[in-house]
């Protein structure tokens, strides 16, 4: 691993700590506790950290996890509620008393906080999209601290995030971060779960190598998320060419600053233009195109479009404009993109070539600069 000789730090970590614009996600964790709803006291300790970030120079956006954890205590429950109804009940109880708690916590700075409560939808959806962007761009420069999380009182099980770091992941991308922080209960990645014994940690991931023989596990008792979700969130964000730095809550003011705790993950060298990572990591599929071999080998191997002679089935009702995956004959998802013909007009395409189809139908099915390439 090279390290400038200088800082002592690697290349990731000097992107992190010289980042003008962070995302800072923070796990319901280290901001509640069963027994007493919100700890204010741990609350205030990070937006101390964060605030010495901003006046260091940087645009923070927070991404707050606890509004399930916030409202437990309040409404006399005894653990984390496992149906929709009553997790949304408690979202409601402590949203409010979340969005006050930083508002309050940022007051002493004379800083004020916005809140933002993002659904699913709101990423599928393009305008939805925009909006969000402009609303937390303009946050930001008003210099007002913006505090995401997800709308859990109206969220579905089919259309959540499921967790907040890949929400955390996905605000980076959508406000140009150039560095994300992942604050938990956890000091960093190990390649298995340190409280069942030995566990080596790792503090760079420079490649999917480094994860090999990697176990990660599910959340604990107050969140969603776990490992496997930050992992997913870190190789999300690096697809958009933002390093992450995985560090536990206690170290926030070390993680915002000097950037010497925890475990860092290197961004994608080619950064994912703005729309192929909404295809590939925000859109919602609306149906499934079933390819030949030599579709496959066109679309996954040698980046082509997609041409109709290479279709053998549509599955889902879909438009043109809508987004869909490219299914191989093993079954396998190989690719995703914007397909530019409706699910009706392809069924009478199947299998045909260029010349055979008319001339207002002679366009890629899916055009290669709209298509991404599962795992690529």
């Amino acid at each position: 691993m090279q390290v400038n000789s200088e800082t002592g730090l690697s290349a990731a970590r000097e992107a992190i700590v010289g980042a003008r614009a962070v995302v800072v996600k923070i796990g319901s964790s280290a901001l509640t506790s069963l027994e007493g709803g919100l700890d204010t006291d741990r609350l205030d300790r990070l937006a101390d950290a964060v605030e010495a970030r901003m006046r260091a120079g940087s645009d923070v956006v927070v991404v707050s996890s606890g509004a399930i954890g916030a409202g437990i205590a309040p409404l006399g429950l005894s653990k984390r509620p496992k149906d929709l109804a009553t997790k949304q009940a408690a979202a409601s109880v402590g949203q409010l008393a979340l969005a006050h708690a930083w508002g309050t916590s940022f007051a002493r700075y004379g800083r004020t906080v916005g809140q933002i409560l993002l659904s699913a939808d709101d990423f599928a959806r393009r305008e939805h999209h925009r909006n969000a962007q402009r609303t937390l761009d303009r946050l930001r420069s008003l210099g007002a601290v913006a505090v995401v999380n997800e709308n859990d009182t109206v969220a579905t099980e089919e259309i959540r995030f499921g967790d907040n770091d890949r929400l955390a992941a996905l605000v980076a991308h959508l406000v140009g971060a150039d560095a994300l922080v992942l604050l938990s209960d956890v000091a960093g990645l190990y390649d298995g779960d340190p409280r069942k014994g030995a566990a080596t940690f790792i503090p760079e991931v420079r490649s999917s190598a480094d994860l090999d023989g990697v176990i990660a596990g599910s959340g604990g008792t107050l969140g969603t998320g776990g490992m496997a979700s930050k992992l997913s969130a870190a190789r999300l964000a690096a697809d958009a060419g933002i390093p992450v730095l995985l560090a536990s809550a206690a170290d926030a003011a070390t993680a915002l600053s000097t950037g010497e705790v925890g475990t860092a993950f290197a961004a994608r060298p080619i950064r994912l233009s703005g729309r192929k990572f909404w295809v590939r990591h925000a859109a919602d599929s609306r149906g499934a195109l079933h390819l030949d071999a030599g579709a496959v080998d066109a679309v996954a191997g040698r980046r082509r479009s997609l041409l109709a002679a290479g279709i053998v089935g549509v599955r889902g009702r879909f438009f043109g404009g809508d987004v869909v995956d490219l299914v191989g004959p093993d079954n396998e998802v190989v690719a995703r993109g914007v397909v530019e013909y409706d699910s009706t007009e392809l069924a009478g395409m199947l299998g045909r070539s260029t010349t055979e189809l008319p001339d207002s139908m002679q366009r890629p099915v899916i055009h290669a600069d709209d298509l991404v390439v599962v795992g690529s």
